[in-house]
């Protein structure tokens, strides 16, 4: 399929043809919950701890006698039912990261390349380059192509001055190709690549 491309100034720069199998294909939404699942539970750090009764100062006394007070039995005061004491069944260091295929990871990224695509959200830049790092003007830019909610993709070298432009700019994200991902794509409203990422993307996909 072909697709205009426009430049940041929202004028024509000519056409790209898209590759039919990355930007056409059928969109599953099944797929695309399975790979915002994995990138989820892979960015948790799972570092959360509470003390057990073994890792509690304390001590071990009974606070009185076994017997013959008319009160409940008592072991020392580190036991979950005082205050103070441990966190029953409370959470550990664990690893939340989930197993995805990579055909499985390959084809989501396909699958939310061609749910832009078919939603009329995908644009394609004929570069993404500023020559002053000025925020002002990038966001004018932006503006008149009417993008408020967008991921730019670029190629794999990002250009220093509209990187730093683009930053600070509220709703709009930058990465390179490499980094281009499904959560990031589907976070954001518009999906922005750049002639150069458009090409590298279909030559990974391929």
């Amino acid at each position: 399929m072909k697709l205009k491309v426009v430049n940041l100034e929202n004028e024509a720069a000519g056409e790209i043809d898209l590759d039919d199998g990355i930007f056409g294909a059928l969109v599953r939404k099944d797929v695309l919950a399975r790979a915002v699942n994995y990138q989820l539970a892979k960015r948790r750090q799972g570092t959360h701890k509470t003390k057990t009764r073994g890792e509690i100062n304390g001590s071990t006394a009974r606070p009185w006698r076994q017997k013959g007070t008319g009160r409940a039995r008592a072991g020392d005061r580190k036991a979950g039912h005082w205050r103070g004491g441990q966190t029953t069944f409370g959470p550990m260091p664990r690893d939340y990261s989930i197993e995805l295929p990579k055909k499985v990871r390959k084809l989501a990224l396909k699958t939310a390349l061609s749910s832009k695509q078919a939603e009329g959200k995908l644009i394609v830049l004929d570069a993404a380059h500023a020559s002053d790092p000025k925020t002002k003007a990038v966001a004018a830019q932006l503006k008149a192509l009417g993008l408020s909610s967008a991921l730019i993709v670029d190629g794999s070298d990002i250009d220093r001055n509209f990187q730093l432009a683009a930053r600070n700019i509220p709703g709009v994200d930058l990465l390179p190709q490499q980094g281009a991902n499904v959560y990031d794509i589907l976070r954001r409203d518009t999906l922005v690549l750049t002639r150069q990422a458009v090409e590298q993307l279909q030559e990974r996909l391929r």
